[in-house]
């Protein structure tokens, strides 16, 4: 994967770049300002882009603005946010396209470098992954037109799970039901939502996650 990273911390971005090579990506750009991500997001057109929310001038929300504009200036164009601060304003447009390739993960929550990395590549294909933090604050707004009344509170827990990256037999683990049980579950989610079968179901899962996210 080709990978751009932004982060104002030295250490962390530093940090950061080692690991990914490691792991055998190329960090095509690393920057440390909200103008700079989108300026290297659209000369190199990375495969994702790895960004912290608070940067430089006014260390607020000036990653996730970066990050929505990058998205615009080149749509589509993957992003994982890694913060420490859960920053929903912004989020929101982030999810806005109902592209996917998004993801926003909390620093001091991970703990295992493979599920880290996992979470990238699932965002640089086109999926989402979403720390449970995450998505109980966007879930705070949720629309009196909720478009997810009508899911069951199972269907709903297996939504959830799908938003924070699970795999099938992940999500069967957690709720202790078969992999069958789980995949009836979505199939019923996909119908509810109105997400049908001329769609892959790998493009049905992402848009249920971000119909889930933005209600």
């Amino acid at each position: 994967m080709r990978v751009v990273v932004a982060d104002d911390a030295v250490l962390i971005r530093e940090g950061l770049v080692r690991l990914l090579e490691e792991f055998g990506c190329e960090v095509v750009a690393t920057v440390g300002d909200g103008d700079a991500l989108v300026e290297v997001v659209a000369q190199h057109k990375p495969d994702v882009s790895v960004v912290d929310v608070r940067m430089p001038p006014s260390f607020t929300d000036e990653g996730l603005r970066a990050a929505v504009e990058a998205r615009r200036r080149v749509p589509g164009t993957p992003v994982l946010i890694l913060s420490q601060y859960v920053e929903v304003s912004y989020a929101d447009d982030l999810l806005a396209d109902a592209r996917g390739a998004v993801g926003y993960l909390l620093k001091d929550r991970v703990v295992d470098v493979d599920e880290f990395l996992e979470g990238l590549r699932r965002v640089a294909a086109g999926g989402t992954v979403f720390d449970p933090q995450v998505v109980s604050q966007l879930m705070v707004r949720r629309r009196k037109d909720d478009p997810l009344a009508q899911l069951t509170p199972r269907e709903r827990e297996v939504l959830g799970l799908m938003a924070e990256g699970r795999s099938n037999p992940a999500i069967g683990r957690q709720l202790v039901i078969s992999d069958g049980a789980v995949e009836k579950h979505i199939r019923s989610i996909f119908n509810k939502l109105g997400l049908y079968a001329e769609d892959t179901d790998q493009h049905r899962r992402v848009l249920a996650v971000l119909t889930y996210l933005r209600s």
